[in-house]
């Protein structure tokens, strides 16, 4: 699988492809990679995902050979934010995921955590905070040391044109929260306008974190947020992904990228 650069910046490295089958395939790579690690290490491997984009371009991992190498039943499926919508809505993460992998591959039904659409964001919040409270436990999922939240194996997010991530939006006061490991949202700028999201300790705490951004209307987010590394910078959420002790990958397309000095890739 070629590459037309890789980078390193800081703690983070940048995987830029010329094609979206490309990334496509480097992501169930390095997705299928550690999976295997995370299973013989510690016998689950615990994944969070977003919604939008994102999802489609985990297709290969749905193929073969991923669909009869990885071990799936040691899989648990998390959602990193989610819409509050009925989980049959189109606006719907869940729904999303369930139609463009879940279907595909060999899932236990009991380790796909969704999130409770029956109720009010608030309580949707609270409820899969106590869902993953009860898999720290039962060691389900990892804690970390540093922040004592939970240490999700991959954190997989997008960005927004405007450097959203997740349900965290510019300049919004769910960037502030530092206490909750799930936060909602009743005024999104973006619809639907009631969402749940992990908090930036939640994300920051993972072992592995990867963002996947495609397009050549986020080259200029990109280009800010890699410009500004190191700061928080609450109008730029992406910027604030910084995981405490994991590690930060960034697959983009050449869209994306255009913005970006490769010069120095190796």
């Amino acid at each position: 699988m070629a590459l037309s650069s890789v980078i390193h910046k800081d703690t983070r490295e940048l995987r830029i492809h010329e094609s979206l089958d490309e990334l496509s395939t480097d992501l169930a790579d390095y997705i299928a990679e550690l999976s295997e690690s995370c299973v013989k290490e510690r016998g689950f491997f615990c994944i969070a995902l977003s919604g939008g984009s994102l999802v489609g371009l985990l297709r290969k991992i749905c193929e073969a050979p991923y669909n009869k190498t990885v071990d799936w039943a040691r899989w648990h499926f998390f959602w990193a934010d989610e819409r509050v919508v009925s989980k049959n809505h189109p606006d719907s993460n869940y729904k999303l995921a369930k139609d463009g992998i879940l279907f595909k591959v060999p899932v236990i039904p009991s380790h796909v955590h969704s999130m409770n659409d029956a109720v009010s964001a608030e309580a949707a919040a609270n409820e899969y905070e106590f869902t993953i409270r009860q898999l720290v436990r039962t060691r389900v999922i990892d804690v970390s040391e540093i922040s004592d939240c939970p240490k999700f194996d991959l954190v997989l997010l997008g960005m927004g044109p405007h450097g959203h991530v997740a349900s965290l939006f510019p300049d919004h006061d769910a960037l502030n929260e530092k206490d909750e490991w799930v936060t909602f949202l009743t005024d999104s700028p973006n619809p639907p306008p009631e969402r749940i999201t992990f908090t930036l300790p939640v994300i920051n705490s993972a072992s592995h974190v990867a963002l996947v951004v495609t397009g050549e209307n986020k080259a200029e987010a990109v280009k800010s947020v890699m410009n500004g590394a190191g700061t928080d910078c609450p109008s730029l959420p992406a910027q604030m992904v910084r995981p405490t002790s994991g590690k930060l990958v960034w697959f983009l397309d050449s869209a994306a990228a255009s913005q970006l000095d490769v010069s120095s890739s190796s």
